[in-house]
């Protein structure tokens, strides 16, 4: 790692007391010390408690601000926000690839999971070194509102759904119509979606893509992003 201190401070705009927070913070597990007796601190304590302290203000600032939401468009937003491809991209968007501490060779500072993770072990070391304000600050404006990174809202459900379904079970989403009520001029439609036999929902519209919508947010809410 090309380590200069006073660059990452400046990138991150906080400044820590104890620096040896943000070295712990920017090491990964593959570092190992020559002296084996001689305990090398990696970011894996410190991406524990940062996954929870950006869960916690994620949640905050989106029930706050999309105040017309439902309880399941909420979720659809705060995974986009938390999710480990978005926070890579965070990550890269601040160029904190180019200080990760890793073990040379491997590339492994071009893998999502591993920049996720250091963005979250970097929030817990600025609610370490100072308070849950900060860490909200950065979160805020390095994450929340991050102009380098496509709005996490965009996407429609039925896009996310197929995204999730494609990466963990390799199919794609079956929608079909179950039930169609109502005059001709206010038809209301029930379509069920499922990817498995453990995994599926109904939805209800007033056409069958609104009610395909509502049933890919169902099941995106019922599965809880569970990766």
């Amino acid at each position: 790692m090309n380590k200069s201190y006073s660059e990452i401070e400046k990138i991150l705009d906080y400044k820590f007391k104890d620096i040896e927070l943000l070295n712990e913070a920017l090491t990964h597990s593959s570092i190992k010390k020559n002296n084996k007796k001689k305990r090398i601190f990696n970011y894996e304590r410190l991406e524990f408690l940062g996954d929870r302290i950006l869960g916690f203000i994620i949640s905050d600032l989106i029930f706050k601000k999309f105040q017309n939401f439902q309880e399941g468009e909420l979720s659809i937003l705060f995974q986009k926000y938390t999710n480990a491809k978005f926070l890579s991209n965070v990550a890269k968007s601040l160029d904190l690839n180019k200080f990760v501490n890793v073990q040379k060779g491997d590339s492994l500072e071009k893998k999502d999971s591993i920049m996720s993770d250091l963005i979250e072990s970097i929030i817990a070391a600025i609610y370490i070194d100072s308070n849950l304000d900060n860490a909200r600050l950065f979160i805020l404006d390095k994450i929340f509102n991050n102009l380098k990174i496509k709005d996490a809202i965009n996407k429609h459900p039925k896009t996310l759904l197929q995204e999730y379904s494609l990466k963990y079970f390799k199919m794609t989403p079956v929608y079909s119509v179950e039930e169609k009520s109502g005059p001709d001029h206010e038809p209301e439609f029930k379509v069920s979606v499922s990817i498995n036999s453990q995994n599926y929902a109904d939805g209800v519209g007033s056409s069958t893509q609104k009610a395909e919508e509502n049933a890919a947010k169902n099941l995106l809410k019922k599965m809880e992003f569970k990766n």
